[in-house]
């Protein structure tokens, strides 16, 4: 690669900010979806496609604003039909993000399904009725998940696309 290439240059940072988004969606240390929708806006920008360049930009804003509403409202519906609160969510994920300081890595998968089993028991006074809204927050936010990854992807994926046609 030619380090006076500025075209290249721009290819190679946004692909890598792709890159490294998807990863973020599946390592939560990592930024995901904005790192995404970021790089490809740094190479629809500053690398010089014209018309292509802004179509993909487009592309990967509409791709992003479906996504994030995919993301929370899917799952949001599903755990309103299963009668799960938000706020035994909410405190769910604060226990989460308390869990993530306390144990790397694995802490926020373990502090949001405490979290949310403990507020349950309290609330529904079962351990059987409780450990079934536990599981259903989990599908959800394994749907969620779902949701982001197969976004990120998609923009990636119109970013390629956008490259290979440039």
């Amino acid at each position: 690669m030619d380090v006076t290439d500025s075209s290249g240059l721009v290819a190679f940072i946004s692909g890598a900010a792709v890159l490294i988004g998807v990863l973020g969606v599946v390592i939560p240390m990592l930024p995901g979806l904005l790192l995404c929708w970021a790089g490809v806006m740094v190479w629809a920008v500053f690398g010089g496609h014209g018309a292509i360049g802004w179509t993909v930009a487009a592309a990967a804003t509409v791709v992003l604003g479906l996504g994030f509403a995919a993301k929370y409202l899917v799952p949001g519906r599903n755990l309103k039909r299963a009668g799960v609160p938000n706020l035994t969510l909410f405190l769910g994920g604060v226990l989460g993000i308390i869990g993530f300081f306390l144990i790397p890595v694995v802490g926020l998968v373990i502090g949001f399904v405490l979290g949310v089993f403990i507020v349950e028991r309290i609330r529904q006074k079962d351990n059987s009725l409780a450990w079934q809204s536990t599981k259903h927050a989990l599908k959800a936010a394994g749907v969620s998940m779902l949701i982001e990854l197969a976004t990120a992807l998609i923009i990636g994926g119109i970013w390629i696309g956008g490259l290979l046609a440039a």
